[in-house]
Protein backbone atom coordinates (compact mmCIF):
# COMPACT_ATOMS: atom_id res chain seq x y z
CA UNK A 1 0.00 0.00 0.00
CA UNK A 2 1.31 3.42 -0.98
CA UNK A 3 2.02 6.04 1.67
CA UNK A 4 -1.06 7.87 2.97
CA UNK A 5 -1.06 11.56 2.02
CA UNK A 6 -4.45 12.65 3.34
CA UNK A 7 -7.11 11.38 5.70
CA UNK A 8 -10.23 13.34 6.66
CA UNK A 9 -12.45 11.75 9.32
CA UNK A 10 -15.83 12.63 10.86
CA UNK A 11 -15.90 16.10 9.28
CA UNK A 12 -18.97 18.10 10.32
CA UNK A 13 -19.90 21.45 8.82
CA UNK A 14 -23.16 23.24 9.51
CA UNK A 15 -24.51 26.40 7.91
CA UNK A 16 -27.60 28.22 9.21
CA UNK A 17 -30.38 25.66 8.93
CA UNK A 18 -28.32 23.22 6.83
CA UNK A 19 -26.11 20.32 7.92
CA UNK A 20 -23.77 20.32 4.91
CA UNK A 21 -21.36 17.65 6.18
CA UNK A 22 -22.28 14.89 8.61
CA UNK A 23 -19.21 12.83 9.63
CA UNK A 24 -17.81 12.95 6.09
CA UNK A 25 -14.33 11.86 5.08
CA UNK A 26 -11.91 10.82 2.36
CA UNK A 27 -8.48 9.13 2.20
CA UNK A 28 -5.85 9.68 -0.52
CA UNK A 29 -2.57 7.81 -1.02
CA UNK A 30 0.60 8.74 -2.84
CA UNK A 31 0.27 8.23 -6.58
CA UNK A 32 -3.51 7.74 -6.40
CA UNK A 33 -6.31 9.38 -8.40
CA UNK A 34 -9.43 9.42 -6.24
CA UNK A 35 -12.74 10.24 -7.89
CA UNK A 36 -15.22 12.12 -5.72
CA UNK A 37 -18.85 11.68 -6.74
CA UNK A 38 -22.29 12.49 -5.43
CA UNK A 39 -25.46 14.33 -6.38
CA UNK A 40 -25.52 18.12 -6.40
CA UNK A 41 -25.78 19.11 -2.74
CA UNK A 42 -24.14 15.88 -1.54
CA UNK A 43 -21.30 17.84 0.12
CA UNK A 44 -18.40 17.20 -2.28
CA UNK A 45 -17.45 20.84 -2.73
CA UNK A 46 -18.04 21.60 0.96
CA UNK A 47 -15.66 18.81 1.98
CA UNK A 48 -13.00 20.06 -0.43
CA UNK A 49 -13.57 23.67 0.67
CA UNK A 50 -12.79 22.55 4.23
CA UNK A 51 -9.60 20.91 2.97
CA UNK A 52 -8.77 24.02 0.92
CA UNK A 53 -9.18 26.30 3.95
CA UNK A 54 -12.08 28.26 2.48
CA UNK A 55 -13.99 27.65 5.70
CA UNK A 56 -13.12 25.61 8.80
CA UNK A 57 -14.81 22.39 9.88
CA UNK A 58 -17.01 22.49 12.99
CA UNK A 59 -15.52 19.19 14.11
CA UNK A 60 -13.54 16.22 12.78
CA UNK A 61 -9.89 15.43 12.09
CA UNK A 62 -7.58 16.06 9.14
CA UNK A 63 -4.28 14.18 8.79
CA UNK A 64 -1.56 15.10 6.27
CA UNK A 65 1.08 12.37 5.87
CA UNK A 66 -0.04 10.91 9.19
CA UNK A 67 0.20 14.16 11.17
CA UNK A 68 -2.96 15.76 12.54
CA UNK A 69 -3.30 19.32 11.24
CA UNK A 70 -5.57 22.31 11.64
CA UNK A 71 -6.67 24.17 8.49
CA UNK A 72 -8.21 27.58 9.14
CA UNK A 73 -7.28 29.49 5.97
CA UNK A 74 -6.30 29.06 2.34
CA UNK A 75 -2.74 29.90 3.37
CA UNK A 76 -2.76 27.04 5.91
CA UNK A 77 -3.92 24.65 3.17
CA UNK A 78 -1.32 25.78 0.65
CA UNK A 79 1.46 25.59 3.25
CA UNK A 80 0.51 21.94 3.83
CA UNK A 81 0.91 21.19 0.12
CA UNK A 82 -2.75 21.26 -0.94
CA UNK A 83 -3.69 22.88 -4.25
CA UNK A 84 -7.34 23.46 -5.22
CA UNK A 85 -8.04 24.02 -8.94
CA UNK A 86 -11.60 25.38 -8.99
CA UNK A 87 -14.04 24.95 -11.86
CA UNK A 88 -13.98 28.74 -12.32
CA UNK A 89 -10.28 29.40 -12.89
CA UNK A 90 -8.69 32.08 -10.72
CA UNK A 91 -6.25 33.60 -13.19
CA UNK A 92 -5.67 37.19 -14.27
CA UNK A 93 -6.06 37.32 -18.08
CA UNK A 94 -4.05 40.53 -18.52
CA UNK A 95 -1.02 39.23 -16.66
CA UNK A 96 1.55 36.88 -18.17
CA UNK A 97 1.76 33.18 -17.35
CA UNK A 98 4.80 33.78 -15.14
CA UNK A 99 3.14 36.72 -13.36
CA UNK A 100 0.11 34.54 -12.61
CA UNK A 101 2.24 31.69 -11.28
CA UNK A 102 4.08 33.99 -8.86
CA UNK A 103 1.23 36.41 -8.12
CA UNK A 104 1.68 37.66 -4.55
CA UNK A 105 5.12 36.01 -4.40
CA UNK A 106 6.87 38.06 -7.09
CA UNK A 107 10.57 37.46 -7.69
CA UNK A 108 12.71 40.60 -7.44
CA UNK A 109 16.14 41.53 -8.74
CA UNK A 110 19.12 42.67 -6.69
CA UNK A 111 17.71 46.19 -6.20
CA UNK A 112 14.29 45.02 -5.07
CA UNK A 113 12.42 45.57 -8.34
CA UNK A 114 10.07 42.89 -9.70
CA UNK A 115 11.95 40.94 -12.37
CA UNK A 116 9.80 39.58 -15.19
CA UNK A 117 12.87 37.85 -16.64
CA UNK A 118 13.60 35.91 -13.42
CA UNK A 119 9.94 34.94 -13.00
CA UNK A 120 9.74 33.72 -16.59
CA UNK A 121 12.85 31.59 -16.09
CA UNK A 122 11.57 30.24 -12.77
CA UNK A 123 8.22 29.35 -14.34
CA UNK A 124 9.71 27.14 -17.07
CA UNK A 125 10.30 23.95 -14.99
CA UNK A 126 6.75 24.13 -13.59
CA UNK A 127 5.29 24.50 -17.09
CA UNK A 128 7.45 21.63 -18.33
CA UNK A 129 6.17 19.44 -15.51
CA UNK A 130 2.60 19.79 -16.83
CA UNK A 131 3.71 19.46 -20.46
CA UNK A 132 2.79 23.04 -21.43
CA UNK A 133 5.11 24.28 -24.16
CA UNK A 134 4.38 28.00 -24.18
CA UNK A 135 6.27 31.24 -23.61
CA UNK A 136 5.99 32.20 -19.89
CA UNK A 137 5.72 35.85 -21.04
CA UNK A 138 2.51 35.16 -22.98
CA UNK A 139 -0.69 36.68 -21.57
CA UNK A 140 -2.96 34.14 -19.91
CA UNK A 141 -6.01 35.60 -21.67
CA UNK A 142 -4.63 34.42 -25.02
CA UNK A 143 -4.59 30.76 -23.91
CA UNK A 144 -7.33 28.17 -24.35
CA UNK A 145 -9.28 27.02 -21.27
CA UNK A 146 -7.31 23.76 -21.29
CA UNK A 147 -4.00 25.61 -21.32
CA UNK A 148 -5.21 27.91 -18.53
CA UNK A 149 -5.95 24.84 -16.40
CA UNK A 150 -2.36 23.68 -16.96
CA UNK A 151 -1.14 27.11 -15.79
CA UNK A 152 -3.22 26.68 -12.60
CA UNK A 153 -1.65 23.26 -12.01
CA UNK A 154 1.83 24.64 -12.74
CA UNK A 155 1.13 27.39 -10.20
CA UNK A 156 0.29 24.74 -7.61
CA UNK A 157 3.71 23.15 -8.13
CA UNK A 158 5.36 26.49 -7.38
CA UNK A 159 3.64 26.12 -3.99
CA UNK A 160 5.10 22.60 -3.53
CA UNK A 161 1.73 20.89 -3.82
CA UNK A 162 1.50 17.21 -2.87
CA UNK A 163 -2.29 16.94 -3.05
CA UNK A 164 -4.18 18.29 -6.06
CA UNK A 165 -7.95 18.88 -6.05
CA UNK A 166 -9.57 19.22 -9.49
CA UNK A 167 -13.20 20.39 -9.43
CA UNK A 168 -15.11 19.47 -12.63
CA UNK A 169 -11.96 20.12 -14.71
CA UNK A 170 -13.42 18.87 -18.03
CA UNK A 171 -16.67 20.87 -17.99
CA UNK A 172 -15.45 23.49 -20.52
CA UNK A 173 -12.86 21.47 -22.45
CA UNK A 174 -12.87 20.06 -25.97
CA UNK A 175 -12.30 16.32 -26.41
CA UNK A 176 -8.68 16.94 -27.43
CA UNK A 177 -8.08 19.11 -24.35
CA UNK A 178 -9.62 16.39 -22.15
CA UNK A 179 -7.14 13.88 -23.61
CA UNK A 180 -4.25 16.24 -22.83
CA UNK A 181 -5.54 16.86 -19.30
CA UNK A 182 -5.94 13.14 -18.58
CA UNK A 183 -2.42 12.45 -19.88
CA UNK A 184 -1.07 15.20 -17.61
CA UNK A 185 -2.97 13.84 -14.60
CA UNK A 186 -1.51 10.38 -15.24
CA UNK A 187 1.98 11.89 -15.38
CA UNK A 188 1.35 13.71 -12.07
CA UNK A 189 0.14 10.45 -10.53
CA UNK A 190 3.40 8.78 -11.64
CA UNK A 191 5.27 11.65 -9.96
CA UNK A 192 3.65 10.62 -6.66
CA UNK A 193 0.91 13.24 -6.28
CA UNK A 194 -2.39 12.40 -4.65
CA UNK A 195 -5.22 13.69 -6.82
CA UNK A 196 -8.90 14.30 -5.99
CA UNK A 197 -10.98 14.36 -9.19
CA UNK A 198 -14.52 15.75 -8.73
CA UNK A 199 -16.84 14.94 -11.63
CA UNK A 200 -20.42 14.03 -12.56
CA UNK A 201 -19.32 11.99 -15.57
CA UNK A 202 -19.29 8.24 -15.01
CA UNK A 203 -17.11 7.52 -18.04
CA UNK A 204 -14.38 9.81 -16.67
CA UNK A 205 -14.06 8.11 -13.28
CA UNK A 206 -13.84 4.65 -14.81
CA UNK A 207 -11.32 5.84 -17.40
CA UNK A 208 -9.07 7.85 -15.09
CA UNK A 209 -9.55 7.10 -11.39
CA UNK A 210 -8.04 4.32 -9.29
CA UNK A 211 -10.85 4.51 -6.74
CA UNK A 212 -14.08 6.43 -6.18
CA UNK A 213 -15.37 8.00 -2.96
CA UNK A 214 -19.15 8.46 -2.91
CA UNK A 215 -21.08 11.01 -0.84
CA UNK A 216 -24.81 11.42 -0.26
CA UNK A 217 -26.57 14.09 1.81
CA UNK A 218 -23.28 15.26 3.36
CA UNK A 219 -22.33 11.74 4.47
CA UNK A 220 -19.53 9.41 3.39
CA UNK A 221 -21.16 6.42 1.67
CA UNK A 222 -18.05 4.39 0.91
CA UNK A 223 -15.06 4.00 -1.39
CA UNK A 224 -14.93 1.57 -4.30
CA UNK A 225 -12.08 0.47 -6.56
CA UNK A 226 -12.95 1.57 -10.08
CA UNK A 227 -11.91 -1.76 -11.63
CA UNK A 228 -14.24 -3.80 -9.41
CA UNK A 229 -17.48 -1.79 -9.25
CA UNK A 230 -20.24 -1.02 -11.72
CA UNK A 231 -21.99 2.15 -12.81
CA UNK A 232 -25.25 0.82 -11.33
CA UNK A 233 -23.55 0.31 -7.94
CA UNK A 234 -22.20 3.88 -7.94
CA UNK A 235 -25.58 5.34 -8.89
CA UNK A 236 -27.29 3.36 -6.14
CA UNK A 237 -24.80 4.68 -3.56
CA UNK A 238 -25.13 8.25 -4.86
CA UNK A 239 -28.90 8.55 -5.11
CA UNK A 240 -30.16 5.78 -2.82
CA UNK A 241 -32.25 4.21 -5.55
CA UNK A 242 -31.87 2.27 -8.77
CA UNK A 243 -32.39 4.59 -11.74
CA UNK A 244 -32.47 1.73 -14.24
CA UNK A 245 -32.16 3.08 -17.79
CA UNK A 246 -32.26 6.77 -17.00
CA UNK A 247 -32.41 7.80 -20.67
CA UNK A 248 -36.20 8.07 -20.93
CA UNK A 249 -37.61 8.08 -24.49
CA UNK A 250 -40.86 6.77 -25.93
CA UNK A 251 -40.13 7.77 -29.57
CA UNK A 252 -43.55 8.81 -30.78
CA UNK A 253 -44.35 9.40 -34.44
CA UNK A 254 -43.28 13.01 -35.14
CA UNK A 255 -45.74 15.57 -36.51
CA UNK A 256 -45.31 18.25 -39.19
CA UNK A 257 -42.28 20.50 -39.64
CA UNK A 258 -42.38 23.40 -37.16
CA UNK A 259 -39.07 25.14 -37.81
CA UNK A 260 -36.90 25.03 -40.92
CA UNK A 261 -33.56 26.77 -41.46
CA UNK A 262 -32.17 27.15 -44.98
CA UNK A 263 -28.57 28.03 -45.83
CA UNK A 264 -27.93 30.02 -42.63
CA UNK A 265 -24.69 32.03 -42.48
CA UNK A 266 -23.71 34.04 -39.39
CA UNK A 267 -20.10 35.11 -39.01
CA UNK A 268 -17.25 32.64 -39.20
CA UNK A 269 -18.86 30.05 -36.89
CA UNK A 270 -21.99 29.39 -39.01
CA UNK A 271 -21.67 28.68 -42.73
CA UNK A 272 -24.48 27.41 -45.03
CA UNK A 273 -26.40 25.39 -42.44
CA UNK A 274 -29.78 23.83 -43.30
CA UNK A 275 -32.03 21.60 -41.17
CA UNK A 276 -35.62 21.19 -39.97
CA UNK A 277 -37.33 19.92 -36.83
CA UNK A 278 -40.79 18.35 -36.49
CA UNK A 279 -43.32 18.65 -33.68
CA UNK A 280 -42.91 15.84 -31.15
CA UNK A 281 -39.31 15.26 -32.23
CA UNK A 282 -35.99 15.61 -30.44
CA UNK A 283 -33.35 16.72 -32.93
CA UNK A 284 -29.89 16.21 -31.45
CA UNK A 285 -26.96 18.46 -32.39
CA UNK A 286 -23.48 17.00 -31.84
CA UNK A 287 -20.05 18.45 -32.59
CA UNK A 288 -16.73 19.26 -31.01
CA UNK A 289 -16.32 22.44 -28.97
CA UNK A 290 -16.22 25.37 -31.40
CA UNK A 291 -18.09 23.56 -34.18
CA UNK A 292 -20.73 26.32 -34.24
CA UNK A 293 -23.79 24.61 -32.72
CA UNK A 294 -24.60 27.30 -30.15
CA UNK A 295 -23.82 30.08 -32.61
CA UNK A 296 -26.27 28.59 -35.14
CA UNK A 297 -29.06 28.57 -32.55
CA UNK A 298 -28.28 32.12 -31.44
CA UNK A 299 -28.50 33.28 -35.05
CA UNK A 300 -31.86 31.54 -35.53
CA UNK A 301 -33.31 33.09 -32.38
CA UNK A 302 -32.00 36.57 -33.25
CA UNK A 303 -29.47 36.76 -30.43
CA UNK A 304 -26.65 36.99 -32.98
CA UNK A 305 -26.93 38.74 -36.37
CA UNK A 306 -27.60 36.48 -39.36
CA UNK A 307 -25.67 37.32 -42.54
CA UNK A 308 -27.89 35.35 -44.91
CA UNK A 309 -30.33 32.46 -45.08
CA UNK A 310 -34.02 31.82 -44.47
CA UNK A 311 -36.03 30.74 -41.43
CA UNK A 312 -39.54 29.30 -41.64
CA UNK A 313 -41.97 28.76 -38.75
CA UNK A 314 -44.96 26.55 -39.57
CA UNK A 315 -44.23 27.14 -43.26
CA UNK A 316 -44.14 30.95 -43.04
CA UNK A 317 -40.88 32.81 -43.58
CA UNK A 318 -39.51 34.95 -40.76
CA UNK A 319 -38.26 38.11 -42.44
CA UNK A 320 -35.86 39.35 -39.76
CA UNK A 321 -35.56 37.36 -36.53
CA UNK A 322 -35.05 39.17 -33.25
CA UNK A 323 -35.24 37.64 -29.74
CA UNK A 324 -38.57 39.21 -28.69
CA UNK A 325 -40.30 38.40 -31.99
CA UNK A 326 -39.02 34.80 -31.96
CA UNK A 327 -40.19 34.38 -28.36
CA UNK A 328 -43.65 35.65 -29.31
CA UNK A 329 -43.62 33.19 -32.23
CA UNK A 330 -42.97 30.34 -29.80
CA UNK A 331 -39.22 29.76 -30.07
CA UNK A 332 -37.37 29.50 -26.74
CA UNK A 333 -33.64 29.02 -26.21
CA UNK A 334 -32.47 27.55 -22.89
CA UNK A 335 -28.81 28.69 -22.82
CA UNK A 336 -25.78 26.58 -21.98
CA UNK A 337 -24.48 28.54 -18.99
CA UNK A 338 -27.21 28.89 -16.38
CA UNK A 339 -24.98 31.02 -14.13
CA UNK A 340 -24.05 33.75 -16.60
CA UNK A 341 -26.70 33.55 -19.33
CA UNK A 342 -29.68 31.77 -17.81
CA UNK A 343 -30.55 32.82 -14.26
CA UNK A 344 -30.25 35.83 -11.99
CA UNK A 345 -28.93 33.74 -9.13
CA UNK A 346 -29.35 36.37 -6.42
CA UNK A 347 -33.06 36.61 -7.16
CA UNK A 348 -35.89 34.26 -6.26
CA UNK A 349 -37.40 31.35 -8.16
CA UNK A 350 -40.53 33.45 -8.69
CA UNK A 351 -38.56 36.37 -10.13
CA UNK A 352 -36.63 34.16 -12.57
CA UNK A 353 -39.61 32.18 -13.86
CA UNK A 354 -41.71 35.34 -14.24
CA UNK A 355 -39.08 37.38 -16.08
CA UNK A 356 -39.74 36.28 -19.71
CA UNK A 357 -43.54 36.51 -19.26
CA UNK A 358 -43.58 39.86 -17.48
CA UNK A 359 -46.00 41.26 -20.09
CA UNK A 360 -48.58 38.66 -19.03
CA UNK A 361 -48.49 39.46 -15.31
CA UNK A 362 -48.09 43.25 -15.34
CA UNK A 363 -50.83 45.59 -16.55
CA UNK A 364 -50.65 49.37 -16.02
CA UNK A 365 -47.90 49.01 -13.40
CA UNK A 366 -50.01 46.48 -11.48
CA UNK A 367 -48.59 43.01 -10.85
CA UNK A 368 -51.14 40.21 -11.03
CA UNK A 369 -49.61 38.30 -8.13
CA UNK A 370 -52.31 35.62 -8.17
CA UNK A 371 -51.54 34.72 -11.80
CA UNK A 372 -47.79 34.89 -11.16
CA UNK A 373 -48.13 32.60 -8.13
CA UNK A 374 -50.25 30.15 -10.13
CA UNK A 375 -47.70 29.93 -12.98
CA UNK A 376 -44.73 29.55 -10.63
CA UNK A 377 -46.37 26.95 -8.37
CA UNK A 378 -47.44 24.92 -11.41
CA UNK A 379 -43.86 25.02 -12.71
CA UNK A 380 -42.45 23.89 -9.35
CA UNK A 381 -44.93 21.02 -9.20
CA UNK A 382 -44.61 19.92 -12.84
CA UNK A 383 -40.82 19.94 -12.90
CA UNK A 384 -40.54 18.68 -9.29
CA UNK A 385 -38.25 21.52 -8.21
CA UNK A 386 -37.11 20.72 -4.67
CA UNK A 387 -37.61 23.92 -2.66
CA UNK A 388 -39.41 24.93 0.53
CA UNK A 389 -40.70 28.11 -1.13
CA UNK A 390 -40.94 29.93 -4.45
CA UNK A 391 -39.25 32.88 -2.73
CA UNK A 392 -35.95 31.05 -2.20
CA UNK A 393 -32.92 32.59 -3.93
CA UNK A 394 -31.68 30.51 -6.86
CA UNK A 395 -28.08 30.77 -5.61
CA UNK A 396 -28.95 28.46 -2.71
CA UNK A 397 -30.29 25.71 -5.00
CA UNK A 398 -28.39 22.66 -6.28
CA UNK A 399 -27.24 22.59 -9.90
CA UNK A 400 -30.01 20.17 -10.86
CA UNK A 401 -32.71 22.37 -9.36
CA UNK A 402 -31.20 25.48 -10.97
CA UNK A 403 -31.39 23.70 -14.32
CA UNK A 404 -35.06 22.90 -13.71
CA UNK A 405 -35.76 26.55 -12.82
CA UNK A 406 -34.07 27.64 -16.05
CA UNK A 407 -36.21 25.16 -17.98
CA UNK A 408 -39.34 26.34 -16.15
CA UNK A 409 -38.50 29.94 -16.99
CA UNK A 410 -38.71 29.28 -20.72
CA UNK A 411 -41.51 26.72 -20.59
CA UNK A 412 -43.61 29.48 -19.00
CA UNK A 413 -43.55 31.22 -22.41
CA UNK A 414 -45.51 28.22 -23.86
CA UNK A 415 -43.03 27.56 -26.69
CA UNK A 416 -43.64 25.48 -29.79
CA UNK A 417 -39.90 25.05 -30.43
CA UNK A 418 -37.62 24.48 -27.44
CA UNK A 419 -33.85 24.74 -27.98
CA UNK A 420 -31.82 23.14 -25.18
CA UNK A 421 -28.11 23.97 -25.13
CA UNK A 422 -26.26 21.38 -22.98
CA UNK A 423 -29.33 20.77 -20.75
CA UNK A 424 -27.57 18.41 -18.30
CA UNK A 425 -24.14 20.03 -18.02
CA UNK A 426 -22.82 20.08 -14.45
CA UNK A 427 -25.66 18.10 -12.84
CA UNK A 428 -25.64 14.68 -11.22
CA UNK A 429 -27.11 11.43 -12.55
CA UNK A 430 -30.27 11.65 -10.44
CA UNK A 431 -31.06 15.15 -11.73
CA UNK A 432 -30.17 14.04 -15.27
CA UNK A 433 -32.74 11.25 -15.11
CA UNK A 434 -35.39 13.77 -14.04
CA UNK A 435 -34.43 16.20 -16.84
CA UNK A 436 -34.60 13.39 -19.42
CA UNK A 437 -38.09 12.44 -18.20
CA UNK A 438 -39.22 16.08 -18.52
CA UNK A 439 -37.75 16.38 -22.04
CA UNK A 440 -39.45 13.15 -23.10
CA UNK A 441 -42.82 14.33 -21.76
CA UNK A 442 -42.46 17.62 -23.62
CA UNK A 443 -41.78 15.76 -26.88
CA UNK A 444 -44.80 13.51 -26.23
CA UNK A 445 -46.89 16.66 -25.78
CA UNK A 446 -45.90 17.80 -29.28
CA UNK A 447 -43.04 20.26 -28.69
CA UNK A 448 -40.33 20.40 -31.31
CA UNK A 449 -37.09 20.07 -29.35
CA UNK A 450 -33.55 20.83 -30.49
CA UNK A 451 -30.97 19.47 -28.06
CA UNK A 452 -27.31 20.46 -28.25
CA UNK A 453 -25.12 18.07 -26.28
CA UNK A 454 -21.44 17.14 -26.04
CA UNK A 455 -22.27 13.86 -24.29
CA UNK A 456 -22.40 11.03 -26.80
CA UNK A 457 -24.66 8.69 -24.74
CA UNK A 458 -27.15 11.56 -24.28
CA UNK A 459 -27.25 12.31 -28.01
CA UNK A 460 -27.59 8.65 -29.01
CA UNK A 461 -30.25 7.72 -26.48
CA UNK A 462 -32.44 10.84 -26.56
CA UNK A 463 -32.48 11.87 -30.23
CA UNK A 464 -34.91 10.97 -33.01
CA UNK A 465 -32.41 12.34 -35.52
CA UNK A 466 -28.84 13.60 -35.10
CA UNK A 467 -27.21 16.59 -36.81
CA UNK A 468 -23.40 16.58 -36.73
CA UNK A 469 -21.55 19.89 -37.07
CA UNK A 470 -17.89 20.36 -37.87
CA UNK A 471 -16.04 23.65 -38.28
CA UNK A 472 -19.11 25.87 -38.74
CA UNK A 473 -20.92 23.54 -41.15
CA UNK A 474 -23.36 20.65 -40.96
CA UNK A 475 -21.32 17.55 -41.81
CA UNK A 476 -24.15 14.98 -41.70
CA UNK A 477 -27.73 14.31 -40.59
CA UNK A 478 -28.77 10.79 -39.55
CA UNK A 479 -32.12 9.19 -38.78
CA UNK A 480 -32.50 7.07 -35.65
CA UNK A 481 -31.09 3.61 -36.34
CA UNK A 482 -28.64 4.89 -38.95
CA UNK A 483 -25.99 6.25 -36.62
CA UNK A 484 -23.38 4.75 -34.31
CA UNK A 485 -20.86 6.35 -31.98
CA UNK A 486 -18.07 5.67 -34.48
CA UNK A 487 -20.03 7.19 -37.37
CA UNK A 488 -20.93 10.33 -35.41
CA UNK A 489 -17.32 10.84 -34.32
CA UNK A 490 -16.04 10.21 -37.85
CA UNK A 491 -18.15 13.07 -39.18
CA UNK A 492 -17.50 15.35 -36.17
CA UNK A 493 -13.73 14.94 -36.41
CA UNK A 494 -13.07 13.89 -40.00
CA UNK A 495 -13.36 15.51 -43.40
CA UNK A 496 -16.56 13.81 -44.57
CA UNK A 497 -19.35 16.06 -45.80
CA UNK A 498 -22.81 14.69 -46.49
Amino acid sequence: MARELLRMENIVKEFPGVLALDKAGITIHEGEIMGLMGENGAGKSTLMNVLGGIFPADSGEIYIEGQKVSINSVHDSQTLGIAFIHQELALEPYLTIAENIFLGREICNSIGMVSKERMAEAAKPFLKRVGLDVDPNEFVGSLSIGQQQMVEIAKSFSLNAKILILDEPTSSLSEKEVEVLFSTIQDLKNQGLGIVFITHKMAEVFQLCDAITIMRDGTYMGTRQSDSCTEAELISLMVGRDLGNYYVRTFNEPGPVVLEAKDICAGKKVQHCSFFVNSGEILGFYGLVGAGRSELMKAITGLDPMDSGEIYLNGKQVKKPDPIFMQHMGVALVPENRKTEGLLLNNTITFNISLPIIEQIIRHLHVNTAKEREIVEESIQTLQIKTPSANVNCSTMSGGNQQKILLAKWLATKPKVLILDEPTRGIDVGAKAEIYTIINELAKAGLAIIMISSEMPEIMNMSDRVVIMKESRIAAIFERGEYSQELILKHAMGSEQQ
